[in-house]
């Protein structure tokens, strides 16, 4: 049976288009990573959906003059728009205002509570002067009392790692506003970290091949753990399902527990949407299939601490007992892939300081490959990386038009124009061999890489032999060879070996680049979907479930999702052989080439600054 491979994937605010910050981090190493998955034959559900409770949206809509439910509903549109026109091949990319989710979230809560892992405390919470409305910890910044480190947010230091709270903050500003905020008493249940300590710490040290950073951080939290609030003074968001809590319209999960709670809820509306209502438990229950998180470097400590230590409460593992509730004893994550920051100027991209390129503006004028192939071979994998126009121009034209495209649209014009069809080769030269065994050996090279999310190292392999192929056509010159009548079946050999290798390096190339590889599919006479593409579905909110409290959604709400039938592509992990006789046609530019003047100028909806 075909191993079963949960991508989970991080969930994007709704409080604005999605700039291509965002989906550098967790949109496009997902992908390629699920894509790979599914054509090694595995059994693969990736979910994802926009986060719409917090802070954030309310600040946004109080900007804009909507209601807030208008503005999650308006741009939860457009994200879905914009991730599926990346190609982000999403089994469910759903939402958090939908009745099974705030369902979800509060069994999870409730099981919490019950094995004593939720606990009441007062606590100091940070007001807003000017508006009265609880401040997030990540919204409140200052200089951290552990290390001295400027910036440090009200939840955690990045600089040393350590937990906060915003109380301690030496000099703490609200970063929505700049002013100072207020602290004051109220009660909130927070989830006893210390309690769950030991079995996190276990769990944590037996992790073997996450990112060193990655791990190293996570570890580095061991060290001062609290306990941590997971309910807010908020009048938007999921209710707590505790009575005398439930009606109160002031007080509401914390946005950072809902979310996490996500990936579960997602799959558990997946299965219901595919008519298999308990498909989910493969992912979740089955202790022989694996999960993997993929989020930007800012997430680490919910996925790599929060949420296994709710999964390990959930299931009575921490030092308090308990019993497993309802949804079952629930798997921890295999891996959390995290990526640096992609930058811009040196500057993290940001819509509220201005430093941004919207997706949607990048999909329209450049397409979605291009985007996919620089965010791949130059994002930010291991270390922050600075995007500049002059490097995508650069990236383009060189590497995927004069590299890739060239080898693609030369071999394929030759053959055309001097057999119609994919030639008969004739005894294979020493050269020949060697460039075939070359590609074949890259489909165990590339698997490993992606394997083991080395995004980079997979494609840099897959262009080298992009690159070798394009220097074996310069050695053979099939252009002279086609000269000599004589030298007919040696013509037919070279470029029957250059197409057996571009049908090589198009599958290689397909997790990465899904609708350049179609496109190669059928350049190459071939029929049918090879590469699938997501789709938008609209959807009603009509699961059976009875979330509780105040505000929770109404029953019937419609909503987009991206959903797919990736089960029906062609594509396989694996040489598909170029048969001789299949007629060819002449072929369109796979790639067009970029006006070099792009990378001085950049477009003008985001030109270079001076």
């Amino acid at each position: 049976m075909s191993k079963s491979v949960l991508v989970s994937v991080a969930w994007p605010y709704a409080n604005g288009p999605r700039h291509i910050g965002h989906v550098a981090g967790f949109g496009v190493p997902s992908d390629v990573f699920a894509r790979f998955q599914r054509m090694r034959g595995a059994n693969v559900l990736m979910v994802s959906g926009t986060d719409e409770h917090g802070t954030p949206l309310l600040v946004q809509a109080d900007k804009e003059g909507v209601t807030v439910k208008e503005l999650a509903d308006r741009y939860n549109r457009q994200i879905v728009q914009d991730l599926a026109g990346l190609g982000l091949s999403y089994d469910l990319f759903t939402r958090t205002t939908t009745r099974n989710h705030y369902a979800v979230v509060q069994e999870l809560f409730r099981g919490l509570y019950e094995n004593g892992y939720m606990i009441k405390q007062t606590t100091m919470g940070a007001i807003s002067p000017s508006t009265g409305r609880t401040l997030p910890d990540r919204y409140i910044e200052g200089t951290c009392p552990i290390c001295g480190a400027p910036g440090a947010r009200g939840d955690q230091c990045d600089n040393c790692g350590n937990q906060l709270d915003p109380a301690d903050l030496i000099d703490p500003v609200s970063k929505i506003n700049g002013e100072t905020p207020q602290f004051v008493e109220t009660e909130h249940f927070l989830l006893d970290l210390p309690a769950l300590a030991d079995a996190l710490a276990d769990w944590l040290k037996a992790r073997q091949d996450w990112r060193p950073n990655v791990l190293k951080f996570s570890l580095n939290l061991l060290e001062d753990l609290r306990p941590r609030a997971m309910s807010r003074d908020i009048d938007w968001g999921i209710p707590i399902p505790v009575e005398g809590w439930e009606e109160n319209p002031s007080k509401k999960l914390y946005v950072w527990f809902d979310a996490v709670v996500g990936y579960l809820s997602a799959s558990i509306e997946w299965a219901y949407r595919n008519g298999t209502p308990d498909a989910w438990k493969e992912f979740w229950q089955n202790p022989e299939a694996r999960s993997y998180y993929f989020m930007g470097k800012d997430n680490i400590t919910f996925h790599s601490q929060i949420w296994p230590a709710e999964l390990l409460g959930y299931a009575g593992k921490g030092a308090k007992g308990g019993e497993v509730k309802a949804l079952g004893e629930l798997n921890l994550p295999t891996e959390v892939v995290s990526s640096e920051f992609l930058t811009m100027s040196g500057s993290k991209f940001s819509s509220s300081k201005g430093v941004v390129i919207y997706v949607k503006d990048f999909l329209k004028e450049f397409g979605p490959d291009p985007l996919r192939y620089f965010i791949a071979v130059a994002g930010p994998e291991n270390n922050d990386t600075d995007f500049t126009w002059d490097e995508f121009v650069r990236r383009v034209n060189n590497e995927l038009a004069n590299g890739w495209g060239n080898l693609v649209n030369r071999t394929v014009s030759m053959a055309h124009k001097n057999f119609g069809e994919v030639p008969t080769p004739g005894e294979l030269q020493e050269a020949d061999q060697k460039l075939l065994n070359l590609a074949e050996e890259a489909f165990a090279v590339v698997a490993e890489a992606l394997e083991h999310s080395k995004f980079k190292q997979g494609i840099s392999h897959a262009m080298h032999v992009v690159g070798e192929a394009n220097a074996y056509i310069a050695e053979q010159e099939p252009w002279k060879l086609a000269k000599v009548e004589a030298q007919r079946e040696r013509l037919a050999t070279v470029l029957w070996t250059a197409l057996q290798v571009i049908s090589d390096i198009n599958v290689l190339l397909t997790p990465y680049l899904p609708h350049i590889a179609q496109n190669v599919h059928e350049t190459l006479g071939r029929q049918g979907v090879w590469a699938a593409k997501p789709q938008v579905v609209e959807v009603s909110d009509d699961m059976p479930v009875e979330p509780v409290g105040v505000g929770v959604p109404e029953l019937g709400q419609q909503y987009p999702v991206i959903m797919g039938d990736y089960q029906e592509q062609q594509a396989k992990w694996q040489r598909i052989a170029v048969e001789p006789g299949v007629p060819l046609e002449k072929p369109a530019p796979l790639i067009a080439k970029l006006d070099p003047e792009l990378g001085e100028t950049g477009p003008e909806w985001a030109p270079v600054q001076a």
